[in-house]
């Protein structure tokens, strides 16, 4: 879908840093909003969506257990 977005868990990415999944989160929300930079009426909601989509990155990363990774 984001070929722009790289994958960030282990092996992929050894150390990911909150403005990876920041920058993940945003061109995610670019792609599915259709909006490189939304109008000041649509701003607060697409700031709340990447927030929420930054969140829910950090919390599926925090979970998975990729077999072979050092943690």
């Amino acid at each position: 879908m984001c070929r722009s977005i790289k994958t960030l868990r282990p092996p992929y990415a050894e150390q990911v840093t909150d403005t990876d999944v920041r920058a993940a989160a945003l061109q995610y929300v670019r792609k599915i909003s259709g909006f490189r930079q939304p109008a000041a009426h649509n701003a607060e909601a697409f700031d709340n969506a990447v927030d929420a989509v930054a969140r829910a990155t950090e919390e599926l990363l925090d979970s998975l257990e990729v077999r072979g990774a050092r943690r």
